[in-house]
């Protein structure tokens, strides 16, 4: 079979960068990138939104050493976003000597333009979404994969726990302040949370998996029930995108300050008092009073935190993908003796403006602890979430 010479738009080597090699097929056809592809990629990584997934279409070209470059037209300047960008690419295809160059991109109206001008042209379907390293790494390993330490491994139809004592099969479930895991991912969270030998835990998950109300489940327990951990109070931290510097000018203490954004969690931990009594939490349960008791429950903001040493306490924080990376190290390096913590979020939900879904805290926390003993990492799946139409919406991929 003759080889083929497929000339990648923009638009490919974004929604997949994998493209490369999959129009390569091995060594049969060859792949070119026109320089006005190179002059809006460079334009296109600086955009927060899409920069880290540009990131990796870039890193692809510059990894791959058998990708060759059509030269700009003779009077080429900087080209324009839209048409005449994409009049560009055409003149250098048509300028090129390469025999029967065929187009790849997925903008119809490029695929018009390029019929009008005699360019053969085929649109390029295997889309494959970006990733983050909390999304990618789901604390599962594949067959013929060397375990990561506090992963899990499929093995005869049971997960099988890589921890700190050596394998071994997760053949029970959990029951955790009387609250009974939904899936397999939500019990093997249980059995990382929980674990003596992790003091550090990261959960990956959408909206509607039980991130929070596992792991306020597991802190109660750690706290109130068991009596074996020097655990003596819950702290929950969460950055506070939207009220920045104007949460000063809201009334009262910091609790009432923070309410409207945490309202959700003192309804979690209404519906776990009602599950299993949970008096400490608050300050006067006989007396009607359901506020916070901030001996035993601390609701901070981040930059509340920095200046504290937190000590002999579970530490939640929750919504980590909307805390930068410095903010991640300073928050973590206020941990001191006698402290687990647990680091929920979902990188597909980042509402900072200066962050992206790679460039977050949640995805740091992955990225660079993976592989340490007493850290572990899982992302949530599984039918049944919050109700009947949250499953139906995460199902759907609406």
């Amino acid at each position: 079979m003759a080889s083929k010479n497929f000339v990648l738009d923009t638009n490919v080597l974004i929604e997949n960068p994998r493209c490369i090699a999959a129009l390569r097929n091995g060594e049969e056809n060859r792949i070119h990138v026109p320089w006005t592809v190179l002059a809006e990629l460079d334009g296109l990584q600086r955009d927060p939104r899409i920069g880290h997934v540009v990131g990796q279409a870039i890193n692809a070209l510059v990894g791959d050493e058998t990708v060759t470059f059509l030269p700009p037209l003779a009077d080429d300047v900087a080209p324009t976003p839209g048409t005449i960008g994409d009049d560009r690419i055409l003149g250098e295809i048509a300028s090129s000597a390469l025999e029967s160059p065929i187009l790849i991109t997925n903008d119809r109206i490029l695929q018009l333009k390029a019929r009008v001008r005699g360019i053969p042209v085929e649109g390029y379907r295997d889309s494959v979404p970006f990733q983050s390293e909390s999304q990618r790494y789901t604390g599962f390993v594949m067959d013929g994969e060397d375990p990561v330490p506090n992963c899990f491994r499929w093995e005869n139809g049971q997960p099988v726990f890589h921890g700190p004592d050596g394998p071994r099969a997760v053949t029970w479930q959990h029951e955790v302040w009387k609250v009974a895991p939904r899936s397999v991912h939500q019990n093997l969270a249980f059995e990382l949370m929980l674990h003596p030998g992790i003091d550090i835990v990261s959960i990956q998950s959408e909206a509607g998996y039980g991130k929070t109300f596992l792991a306020l489940a597991a802190a109660l327990h750690l706290v109130f029930e068991r009596k074996d951990t020097p655990y003596r109070k819950i702290y929950l931290v969460k950055p506070v995108v939207e009220i920045g510097a104007r949460m000063g000018f809201l009334p009262g203490d910091i609790e009432e300050k923070m309410h409207p954004y945490i309202r959700y969690v003192q309804d979690l931990l209404l519906k776990l008092h009602d599950l299993r009594p949970a008096n400490r939490v608050f300050q006067s349960v006989e007396a009607g009073n359901m506020k916070l008791n901030p001996k035993r429950f601390e609701i901070q903001p981040i930059a509340y935190v920095r200046g504290m040493n937190l000590e002999n306490a579970v530490v939640i924080i929750d919504e980590m993908q909307n805390l930068s990376r410095n903010e991640a190290r300073a928050l973590l390096t206020r941990m001191g003796e006698g402290v687990k913590c647990f680091c929920l979020g979902d990188t597909r939900q980042v509402d900072n403006q200066y962050l992206n879904e790679s460039n977050n805290g949640l995805n740091w926390v992955v990225k660079k602890l993976k592989g340490f003993r007493n850290y572990a990492h899982i992302v949530l799946k599984g039918e049944r979430s919050r109700g009947p139409i949250t499953d139906i919406v995460l199902r759907s991929r609406l």
